[in-house]
């Protein structure tokens, strides 16, 4: 571990050099990839300097201690070894998590659709309350949602909502969202009172570059037609929904959100890069079984990965066995006590696997 401590110590005072030469701050494209590579390892390089600061402070009480000493600079010395003794391991659980491999993605925006499944309106209506919960959770972390394309029904629910959401590290924390949802509460039109049980789907894929994702323009076709459904008269005057259909794949993705058939497609290209960027990914991750199993909340779509309980203000996340009581708190955004759980489980699931192998 420590080998590669020093290596990566050396990469950054690289960097640091590299950072403050003129060549490299007059090439832009350059100096933003080292400024993110150093960033990248700020946070790594800077424990390890501490932990070597602790390990130096060690030995000089060590050495303090060794020596005959008045019984009250003895019980100080004692006690400032005690403090950096914790403190070292401390910083060494800190550097194994530091250096466990990244996943390429977390600094990616992310799409997500998310997807009203089993349970009619009600099913529907679940998916707009989830649609809520990350849109305030994004707002917290301070991220930008833009709503791509919606398909509501007449409650105010959502058949299906695609959305974007940009800002730092989006796809790190929010890659554990997919799956199905399950809801368990009393309907608004249940007259009874009975508790029914819905669910809504959610995918979140990392925002796909062009250079990613090799897209033959040969290999999509194009429908344009005339847009339906709400947004007043304008949407029959001009064909102006898009409908793109990979052909490979036979991925199909439509837009007749915005009034501009160029807007529409845009859009929809987005969406259709990031869905065979995901499909790709998959298939790749597919070939490691041991990978599949880190991969917290990356693995199969239909698996229920948490249940929201209404009656009992409980949130449940099946995967690592989370039970909270506190539903009415994390539908109003607060994410960020479960996302840190699973990112938790997701680093110790490494580190065992990592001790595995080696």
């Amino acid at each position: 571990m420590f080998d590669r401590l020093d290596q990566v110590e050396g990469r950054y005072e690289e960097l640091s050099e590299l950072l403050s030469d003129p060549d490299v701050i007059s090439d832009t494209d350059r100096f933003m990839k080292l400024s993110k590579e150093e960033g990248d390892i700020r946070e790594t390089v800077t424990v390890y300097r501490r932990y070597k600061e602790v390990n130096e402070g060690i030995e000089e009480t060590e050495e303090l201690l060794s020596e005959s000493l008045e019984p009250e600079m003895k019980e100080m010395a004692e006690e400032e070894r005690a403090e950096l003794l914790k403190e070292k391991e401390e910083l060494e659980e800190q550097l194994q998590v530091l250096l466990l491999p990244k996943d390429e993605r977390d600094d990616r925006n992310i799409i997500m659709e998310i997807r009203g499944a089993a349970g009619g309106d009600e099913a529907q209506l679940f998916a707009g309350d989830l649609f809520n919960m990350y849109q305030k959770y994004a707002e917290a972390q301070g991220w930008k949602t833009e709503v791509l394309s919606a398909s509501e029904n007449d409650l105010g629910g959502y058949k299906e909502i695609t959305v974007m959401i940009t800002g730092d590290k989006v796809y790190s924390k929010l890659k554990y969202e997919n799956g199905a949802h399950r809801v368990q509460r009393v309907p608004q039109t249940e007259s009874q009172g009975r508790v029914h049980t819905s669910t809504a789907t959610v995918v979140v894929m990392p925002e796909a570059e062009e250079v990613e994702v090799d897209i033959n323009e040969n290999d999509i076709r194009i429908d344009i037609y005339h847009a339906s459904g709400a947004g007043g008269q304008h949407v029959n005057k001009t064909a102006s929904a898009v409908r793109l259909t990979h052909m490979p794949t036979g991925i199909v993705v439509a837009m007749q959100d915005e009034r501009s058939q160029i807007k529409n497609r845009e859009k929809a290209m987005k969406v259709l890069r990031a869905r065979v960027y995901d499909k790709l990914q998959e298939e790749a991750q597919s070939e490691y079984d041991a990978e599949r199993k880190l991969a917290v909340g990356t693995g199969d779509r239909s698996e229920r990965i948490r249940t929201y309980n209404y009656p009992q203000n409980r949130v449940t996340d099946h995967r690592i066995g989370l039970t909270i009581q506190k539903l009415d708190q994390i539908l109003a955004g607060k994410l960020d006590e479960i996302v840190q759980q699973l990112l938790i489980y997701e680093q110790t699931e490494k580190m065992e696997q990592l001790q595995h192998d080696s």
